[in-house]
Order: C-alpha cells, then structure tokens, then sequence
C-alpha cells in the first residue's frame, strides 16, 4: 500500500501546474496590478476591490495558461524523470 502523500503523475502534474500558477501569480501579478492602479481613479474601497479582481483574474488566467502550456510542452512537475526509471523504496 502506498502513502496517500505520493503520486506518479502521467503526463501533466496538475498540482505542480497550481502551485506554481500560485506563486507567480502573486510574484509577477502584484506588482502589475500596482503599477496599473496608478494611473486609476480609485476612490473607494469597492473600486479598489473590484479593479484587483478584475486586473488579478485576468493576470491568473494568463499565468495559468502559460504555466500549463510550458507544463505540457516540457514535461514539467515531475523533475524530468521517468516513471518507469524511478526506484521503489
């Protein structure tokens, strides 16, 4: 039986694609959605709110999509190793 903590992705490693769709979406979307709210008008807070989610969830989808595409085009999340040459333990 193996630990609930261990998988053998094939293919895409979904979860290597969310976590790091994760971190740089805050890595490269904070400091774009910053500098964009500079030249806003944002007088409220629910104007703020709402221009981070508008400008953040545009970013996110951009991310992921570049993150899945470099995913798939590069067999990305498992180390680059094969599967079938890992050992068992």
């Amino acid at each position: 039986m193996q630990p609930v903590e261990t998988s053998e992705p094939d293919g895409i490693d979904y979860g290597w694609v969310m976590q790091t769709t994760f971190v740089l979406t805050i890595v490269v979307g904070a400091p774009i959605v910053a500098a964009l709210s500079l030249q806003t008008s944002l007088p409220t807070w629910a104007a703020r709110v709402e221009f981070a989610v508008r400008v953040g969830s545009v970013i996110w989808v951009l991310v992921a999509l570049g993150v899945f595409g470099y995913a798939w085009r590069f067999d990305a999340g498992d180390g680059g190793r094969d599967p079938d040459e890992v050992p068992e333990e």
